[in-house]
């Protein structure tokens, strides 16, 4: 089974207002990324919320999804992480592996957690990861025997730690339009301005 947790605590400070709600492709950013990551077979969906949580969790409109509450949402990346592996291990104990991703990168498609599942079965690398702009991001993929480790973050340290310290055991995939984020609102009218 795999789990993909999807990091939605930030509270867009550049933005100015939660950009997990912004609306793209008749839905949210949010809600888009949920979508694409419920098509997975075998697959879990846990959605990790921090800043502004009543009024995201409000919108998740998927009874299949579950959510989590990470109240250290201010101590930066890894408290969500921890947050949402640990509710994951707990309600799934056979978990075998976790994709990591965001909720800003709007080319997120289901292509992506399939590639990413795909290259891990062929290359059986503990380490998948998505490629884009000379470097290695969300999504991520994470085999079980790096649990522990993820579990250990702290502070505003995220998975790319551990992706650098175990290259040998990294394998990545090619992910277009991968380095479109939205931080900004001049980066979200960019996005609509191309629909």
């Amino acid at each position: 089974m795999t789990g993909i947790i999807i990091l939605a605590a930030g509270n867009s400070s550049r933005l100015g207002q939660p950009k997990q709600l912004l609306w793209y492709k008749d839905t949210t950013l949010l809600q888009h990324i949920i979508e694409e990551a419920s098509v997975i077979k075998e697959s879990v969906v846990i959605v990790v919320t921090g800043s502004n949580h009543e009024l995201i969790e409000k919108e998740i409109d998927s009874s299949e999804i579950k959510t989590v509450f990470n109240r250290d949402w201010e101590l930066g990346m890894s408290s969500s992480i921890n947050t949402a592996l640990n509710k994951a291990l707990q309600l799934y104990p056979g978990i075998e592996k976790c994709i990591f991703a965001v909720c800003d990168q709007p080319f997120v498609s289901h292509s992506v957690f399939e590639n990413l599942i795909a290259e891990h079965q062929k290359t059986g690398k503990g380490i998948v990861a998505s490629s884009y702009a000379e470097t290695l991001g969300t999504p991520v993929l994470f085999d079980k025997k790096y649990f522990n480790e993820l579990l250990n973050l702290k502070g505003q340290e995220g998975a790319k730690k551990i992706i650098n310290r175990y290259l040998d055991d990294t394998a990545s995939i090619f992910f277009e339009k991968g380095d479109i984020d939205i931080d900004t609102e001049d980066d979200y009218n960019k996005l609509i301005s191309e629909l």
